[in-house]
């Protein structure tokens, strides 16, 4: 296999679950900001010239971050990250797709609309009068994981998972492009420096 890797809260959600689960995967990166995505050699990987790609052993392509994640996760069962059951799995997929849908999306695009505008203008289609209400979106949404999260180690209880690495991930990137926690989500702040201390951080 091979994990064709590029800057961005996706491909180090893929980086971190590859660590947690212990494996080695040799990783190209793809330049972004130079537009190595859009290029015919990539798009033949991804069509939607995005990353995290993964090239399987038998030369096929996988894109989307939970795809990929869900993969690793039936060919390298140990540690589980998704789940043993399938009650275990379907919680976390439950988790992972409203984190993905109501803070993940809205946080990206208020950044692609807004500081992101000169970067995605001319890629993905921007709506830049959009922006202030999608942050506003995210910024509610994180408010409510953080009352979600009382009592909780983790997103999915006692279980770390890939909701985990998900919402770490993106609330990493707000931090980095103007959209960051609100202090006020003590809870949310406290599980933060938590997985933050983990070694798949540094992936």
């Amino acid at each position: 296999m091979k994990l064709y890797d590029s800057i961005g809260p996706n491909p180090r959600l893929v980086r971190m679950f590859i660590a947690e689960k212990g494996l080695t995967i040799p990783i190209q990166t793809i330049d972004l900001r130079s537009g190595e995505n859009r290029k015919p050699e990539h798009l033949a990987r991804n069509p939607h010239g995005q990353t995290p790609t993964l090239e399987l052993d038998d030369g096929s392509f996988l894109s989307e971050i939970t795809a990929i994640c869900e993969y690793l996760e039936e060919i390298h069962p140990t540690p589980p990250l998704i789940g043993a059951s399938p009650k275990e799995r379907a919680e976390c997929r439950m988790w992972t797709r409203r984190i993905d849908l109501t803070i993940c999306e809205p946080l990206a695009n208020g950044f692609r609309f807004s500081e992101g505008l000169k970067m995605f203008k001319d890629r993905v289609m921007c709506i830049p009068e959009a922006a202030p209400g999608l942050k506003k979106i995210a910024a509610d949404r994180l408010q409510w994981m953080n009352t979600q999260m009382q009592g909780k180690e983790f997103v999915c209880g006692s279980r770390f998972t890939l909701a985990d690495l998900m919402l770490f991930g993106w609330i990493e990137f707000g931090n980095q492009v103007g959209q960051p926690l609100d202090p006020s989500n003590t809870v949310l702040a406290d599980w933060h420096k938590r997985i933050a201390a983990r070694p798949s951080a540094k992936a």
